[in-house]
């Protein structure tokens, strides 16, 4: 039998970890769906189509994953508990893929499809609701759109994020036994902190009346009254986008395997 993957013994863990944890893995995984309906509603009745929109999203992709990439790997919080895994009849190699399969696949699929659902829901009830006979019919109608998971700037850095700040908690789970989720978020939090100061002082030391710097991406200056920003070149801001939409997200989430696989020895 191979070492390293088999597809009935992984079917079998896959199955095993599903049922063994259904109110943490399925439990919070509803529990996501259900705030994103939530904060869509609320941020709907309270503001506007395009903020709920994009704050649900945003929400419910990048904060609910979080959520529930902290726990995916969360056997060691006892001793017990993490032997027992350690110890199950199946590679660390299937075990990090079962994680992966759950946060990366399942989780991403049942969001964006749940997502859109409630969105058109959303939208179709908006439209039905309106007044044929009023002169605006068809500029209010226009003016609410389904959302576009394509071709939208929120979307595509929102997914960045899922992928880098899922792969940091899978880590963080496996490097810290205790409240792993608040001590992954506050050295990441961290480390950004230090690398937009960084930014910021050496975007100092080559233009004066600097009024902010993002780093990877501008500088804003201030020209008197008026304000203008310095950008990447295109070709390097590509560069930088593929950077920390993949590089970073696929060394993090290889960084899980090999932890694990360390747990192990």
């Amino acid at each position: 039998m191979n070492d390293i993957f088999n597809f009935k013994r992984f079917g079998l863990l896959f199955r095993k970890t599903i049922l063994e944890r259904p109110v943490q893995l399925m439990g919070i995984t509803g529990l996501i769906l259900t705030a994103t309906l939530v904060i869509y509603a609320l941020c709907l009745y309270f503001i506007s189509f395009q903020p709920a929109q994009n704050m649900a999203f945003i929400w419910g992709l990048v904060g609910g994953g979080c959520f529930l990439s902290s726990v995916v790997f969360g056997y060691f919080n006892t001793n017990a508990q993490g032997s027992a895994y350690l110890t199950l009849p199946a590679s660390a190699f299937e075990k990090w893929l079962c994680g992966i399969l759950f946060v990366g696949i399942f989780f991403l699929c049942t969001f964006l499809a749940f997502y859109k659902l409630i969105d058109m829901g959303f939208v179709t009830a908006y439209r039905n609701g309106l007044d044929k006979n009023n002169p605006a019919y068809k500029e209010l109608y226009n003016s609410v759109q389904y959302y576009p998971l394509d071709n939208n700037n929120i979307a595509k850095q929102s997914a960045m994020l899922f992928f880098n700040f899922t792969g940091a908690m899978m880590v963080g789970s496996l490097y810290f036994n205790r409240i792993a989720a608040i001590k992954t978020a506050l050295v990441y939090f961290a480390a950004l902190a230090i690398i937009y100061f960084l930014n910021l002082l050496l975007a100092y030391s080559f233009f004066q009346n600097v009024d902010g710097a993002f780093p990877f991406h501008n500088i804003f200056i201030r020209a008197g009254n008026d304000n203008g920003s310095i950008e990447l070149p295109s070709s390097f801001s590509n560069i930088t986008y593929y950077f920390f939409a993949f590089i970073i997200p696929g060394i993090l989430w290889i960084t899980t395997l090999i932890r694990l696989r360390e747990k192990e020895i």
